[in-house]
This record gives C-alpha cells, sequence and structure tokens, in this order.
C-alpha cells in the first residue's frame, strides 16, 4: 500500500472529477465541488481509501496538497465559467496550502481570481482546536476566498464552528438529505438548519440528492442550493447544464407532501421530564425525622432512601403517616432506622427513559408503583422522584397534542398538519381544489351495528381516499369523525373524487347483513322515536376551487368546502358538489368543463 500511495505522489497519478452545485430558484450552476480519484482498479480509487492509506503512512500533507494543485489545474483547464468549492482539512486550512508559491503561482498563471474560489472546510477529526481554524479561515476570508462547512450534522462540532466561521455556505449532510421526504425527524432538522441559515447571512447547500421527491421537499422548504446524483453525477469533463428531469422538477410550482410524525411524540419525551426534586433521607435516618419531612412538606408523596447516591427504597407518606398515626408507635419506631419503613424494590429508571416504556413498567409493576411513584437516575445514581399522576396527566396530555398531528383511528394527518398545509399553499400562490368528504347516515349504522364497526368503515373510507389520490400531490386529513379532506394539487382530482366514489359504493356493502341490502336500508328510530328506514351507507364530496389570491385563510377555505359539503349530501346517494360561484374564479384549468355522476352538480 506504501508503495503504491508512494507512486501516486510521485507521478501524480490522480485524477479530477466535478460535480455542479446548483441555485434551487432558477436551475443554474453557480459552482462545481473539485473530487479527487485515485487510479482506477487499484485499492486506493476512491478517496475515503486514498486519505486512509495517507494517514497511516503520515503523507496527509503531502495527498492534500496534491489534489489541490491538480483540481486547480485541471479546473481552469476545463475553462469552467463558475465557482470552485475546494475541499479543505482544518490542518490544511491552518498550514497554508493555498498560500504556499506553487498554488499561489498557479493561480497567477492561470488567472484564477480567488473570489472564485469556496473553501469547503471538512471536519473529520471528534475535537477541533477552534482558535487556529477560526483564525486561519478568517485570514483566507480577507484574503479575498470564499467560507463553506462542509458536511453540517455529521461532525462533532458542526454548530459551534458555524457560529464562530459565518461562513457562506453550509453544506448539510448527505445522511439528513437522503430520504427527507419520508422523514419527519429530517424534515425539522433541515428546516431548522435553514432559518439559521436565513438569519446569519449563510446558504444553505443540500448534499446528496438522489431523488425527484427529495429535490422537491427541499425546494419547499426553500434550500438556496443542492447538489446530487439526480441533478448531475460528477465528471472528468462536466456538462454545463443540469439533467433534464432535475431541471423540469426546479420549474415544479406545486408544494411537496410533507411527511407527517405528531403520532411519534410519545417516544421522543423522557421521564426526566416529570422529575421532582425531593430530598434523599439515608437507610439509617431516624423514622420520626422522615415523618418530619414530610410533615413538613406537603405536596411531597414520598420520600426517596439513597446510601452512597445510589438509590435504594421508598417511603410512601400515606403508608408511614397512617402508621405513625397508631398509638405507641411513635415512642417505639421513632428512633428505628427508617429503612423499617421502606419499600426496598422500588421502580428505578433512568431519566431518559421514553414515557411510554415507563408507562409499561408502572403497569407492570403494580398498583404500588402508581401511588408510590418511581426514582429517576441519572447514570445509576440519584436524580430525583417522579409520581403516577403526573405520568398519567402527561401521557394524556400528550396523546391529546398527539391527535392534533394524526388522528389515532386512521393515523392520516391531523388539524394542525391540515391548517398548515393549507396555509402553505395559499402562501406559495399555488392553484388546489379543497374537499370536504363526510359519510352519509353514519350515526344510524353505529347505533345499528355498533361502534366498532363505525370504526373499521371509517378505516376502509381512509383507506380509499389514500388510495384515490396521488401521494406525491395530494393532501389527505382527517378532521374527525366521519369527516375528511383532500387538498388536491392533480390536475385530473375530478376524476379522481369519481373513482373514489366509485370505489367508496363498491367497498361499503361489505359491512352490510344480506337483509338490509336486499331492503336497501335497515329500520331504526330516528331522533324523534319514529321508525324509519335508514338507506345505506353513502359518502357527500364538497369540493371548491381556489385559484390563487381567490380565498386568504384557512377558515375561508373551510367555510366554503363545508357548506358545498352540505349541498352534496342533499343529494340522494354518493354524490360530488362543485362551487363554482363568481366569488371564486379559475382559470379554466383548475376546473374544466366536466359532467359529475352520482347524481352529483355544479354549484
Amino acid at each position: 500500500m506504501l508503495d503504491l500511495l508512494t507512486d501516486i505522489l510521485l507521478h501524480r497519478r490522480l485524477r479530477p472529477v466535478f460535480q455542479p452545485i446548483i441555485d434551487m430558484r432558477n436551475a443554474r450552476i453557480i459552482g462545481f465541488e473539485g473530487l479527487i480519484r485515485g487510479p482506477a482498479d487499484t485499492a486506493l480509487h476512491a478517496p475515503t481509501a486514498l486519505f486512509q492509506a495517507a494517514k497511516s503512512h503520515d503523507l496527509t500533507d503531502e495527498l492534500e496538497r496534491l489534489c489541490v494543485l491538480i483540481v486547480l489545474d485541471e479546473f481552469t483547464r476545463l475553462d469552467l465559467p463558475t465557482k470552485l468549492f475546494l475541499n479543505l482539512s482544518p490542518a490544511g486550512l491552518e498550514n497554508g496550502i493555498l498560500q504556499q508559491d506553487a498554488v499561489l503561482e498557479l493561480l497567477r498563471k492561470k488567472r484564477l481570481t480567488r473570489n472564485r474560489i469556496i473553501i469547503e472546510i471538512t471536519e473529520s477529526e471528534p475535537t477541533l482546536n477552534f482558535a487556529p481554524l477560526v483564525d486561519a479561515a478568517l485570514r483566507h476570508r480577507d484574503a479575498g476566498f470564499e467560507i463553506a462547512m462542509d458536511d453540517l450534522g455529521e461532525g462533532f462540532s458542526s454548530l459551534r464552528l458555524w457560529s464562530e466561521l459565518r461562513p457562506h455556505f453550509v453544506k448539510v449532510d448527505k445522511h439528513f438529505i437522503l430520504g427527507i421526504h419520508q422523514d419527519p425527524v429530517k424534515l425539522q432538522f433541515v428546516r431548522s438548519i435553514q432559518q439559521i441559515a436565513e438569519n446569519s447571512n449563510s446558504k444553505v447547500v443540500a448534499e446528496g440528492i438522489e431523488t425527484r421527491a427529495d429535490l422537491l421537499i427541499l425546494l419547499d422548504l426553500g434550500i438556496a442550493c443542492g447538489q446530487g446524483y439526480f441533478i448531475s453525477r460528477p465528471h472528468a469533463n462536466p456538462s454545463p447544464s443540469i439533467d433534464p428531469e432535475a431541471a423540469a422538477c426546479l420549474m415544479h410550482t406545486a408544494i411537496s407532501i410533507y411527511p407527517q410524525g405528531g403520532s411519534g411524540l410519545l417516544g421522543r419525551v423522557c421521564a426526566d421530564k416529570l422529575v421532582l426534586n425531593a430530598p434523599a433521607v439515608s437507610p439509617k435516618s431516624h423514622s420520626e425525622t422522615v415523618l418530619n419531612l414530610l410533615l413538613t412538606q406537603p405536596n411531597l408523596h414520598a420520600v426517596p432512601v439513597v446510601e452512597n447516591r445510589i438509590p435504594v427504597g421508598i417511603i410512601n407518606r400515606t403508608s408511614l403517616v397512617d402508621r405513625f398515626s397508631r398509638i405507641y408507635t411513635r415512642e417505639l419506631f421513632g428512633r428505628h432506622a427508617c429503612s423499617l419503613f421502606m419499600d426496598a424494590d422500588p421502580l428505578i429508571v433512568d431519566r431518559h427513559t421514553p414515557l411510554e416504556e415507563l408507562s409499561r413498567l408502572v403497569v407492570n409493576k403494580g398498583k404500588h408503583s402508581f401511588s408510590d411513584g418511581f426514582i429517576l437516575t441519572d447514570n445509576g445514581e440519584y436524580f430525583g422522584i417522579g409520581t403516577g399522576y403526573d405520568l398519567m396527566r402527561e401521557i394524556s396530555q400528550m396523546q391529546i397534542d398527539a391527535a392534533r398531528y394524526a388522528n389515532p383511528l386512521t393515523m392520516l394527518p391531523g388539524n394542525v398538519p391540515i391548517n398548515e398545509h393549507v396555509e402553505r399553499l395559499i402562501e406559495r400562490k399555488v392553484a388546489f381544489a379543497a374537499c370536504h368528504c363526510d359519510l352519509d347516515h353514519f350515526k344510524p349504522l353505529n347505533d345499528m351495528y355498533g361502534y366498532r364497526k363505525g370504526d373499521e368503515v371509517i378505516q376502509a373510507c381512509a383507506s380509499i381516499l389514500a388510495e384515490g389520490s396521488d401521494p406525491a400531490r395530494d393532501f389527505v386529513g382527517h378532521i374527525g369523525g366521519d369527516d375528511f379532506i383532500i387538498l388536491f394539487q392533480s390536475a385530473d382530482w375530478h376524476q379522481r373524487c369519481q373513482s373514489i366514489l366509485d370505489s367508496f359504493d363498491a367497498m361499503v356493502h361489505q359491512f352490510f347483513k344480506p337483509e338490509h341490502l336486499a331492503q336497501g336500508g335497515y329500520y331504526g328510530e330516528d331522533r324523534r322515536g319514529n321508525r324509519v328506514l335508514f338507506p345505506l351507507l353513502s359518502l357527500s364530496i364538497g369540493a371548491v376551487g381556489v385559484e390563487p389570491g381567490a380565498l386568504s385563510n384557512v377558515h375561508e377555505i373551510s367555510a366554503i368546502a363545508a357548506e358545498a359539503k352540505k349541498l352534496a349530501k342533499r343529494m340522494e346517494g354518493s354524490s360530488l358538489f362543485v362551487e363554482r360561484r363568481a366569488a371564486y374564479p379559475t382559470n379554466g384549468e383548475l376546473f374544466p368543463d366536466l359532467s359529475i355522476a352520482h347524481g352529483g352538480v355544479l354549484g
């Protein structure tokens, strides 16, 4: 390996390739990242293996210096008219590779001005000596170079380095980009980085864009620049234009469907949110001392017993006070060690235990753990205590909050993401159709067949709505009960509504008894106590077209769609009513001439 590496350095056997970095707003290439490949068909072809070998043989400086010279030379030979993103390690930056004679002579000879070079600082070590690195970066910036941070999120000190350097560009590691259209955590991370960048005058470069779906999400988030295989692969002689499919995506006017993650809140909150800083006692403390502690602190439900910072038991307030209320107990046991009255097998959990897991442990431990509470530790040492009541209250509140993000019955997005999506549509001035969907005669079905059957119908309806929509363009939400909403960006939305109505009518028969199917319904009492024949379930859809600027907020759209839904419910069977009043103009594209089946009409 050393012989191969020495041969590479001696004979300059390195091949540069260039990958474009684009402005996401106009698909224009703003620069190329210069990358290095070792000799083909050798163990050192990949740059990772190449630099690892150099590090093993203490040749990193020589390799990095050669990489810089070769990339600069080839970039000027190709006469690429953009900026060059040049990778440089912190050590290389501090050693002044770009200010060495050979590099300066090359820049002068090739007439490559410094303001066209963006230094990408690559962080590969677990710790950085910030002061020399920041000083070196500032010197290079003063000399005319621009600065970029590479692989934000991968290194150990990224955010601090960002705050210290204030770079022109921040490149987000590909781990957070790949699959972002399906991962709400990655989405939130990149969104937060974008907000920080906007406030610090940095431009975000999303690395590793490999799919159309990921590119559309990043475009929707307002990310400034992008790089990845979907845009263009690295090439020795790069094209001046990007992949046509990527270019078409960047001209995309619709908004993306964000991944939803509200239902997972419970697993992301830990036990330390419930901590009470209760005073601890030694197992040798007098029982009377513990009693007095409880009497002076009426809000304390229990006292933890700790020895050498390790919890060994817990004393329940009610149990101890009850014992000492008996005649002669204080005289007989007041001077005894409190360990006599403690539970020596309490529930002890680490402070980082998720609430969902803590809830399961409390239930498995038994009723007494709910009243006694539990002890929290940090690295095995006493941290605090918690109560079963606080745990129940927190879980209940989180379930309520989660239901606002995702309906627990269908797992479709709830009211919060529905409103957020409508606001994004309005803000981006995107034409769309809002369709309010409601089941007809649903309460009589619950009364006749029971709530479990009703839940099954709602779940089946949710599946039909989702299957009838384009997951990349159309947003399906569950308002609550038997009410749903679809926010269509698909141009063929009216045909999709027809398909949904057809699928619902074909599906719903499986939930009724043969005799009810034969007579077209079933008898039951109405709200006045009269015996009437209720029809079989049907689905009503009220639709309203929203052109850019026609309506200004969620409440207007919701009210109009709900009114259209009421008009659809007045018609027999599964129906679609489309609101087309002049107050809501269209450009003809959202509402072409169409004939609506199922008794549907145009408003």
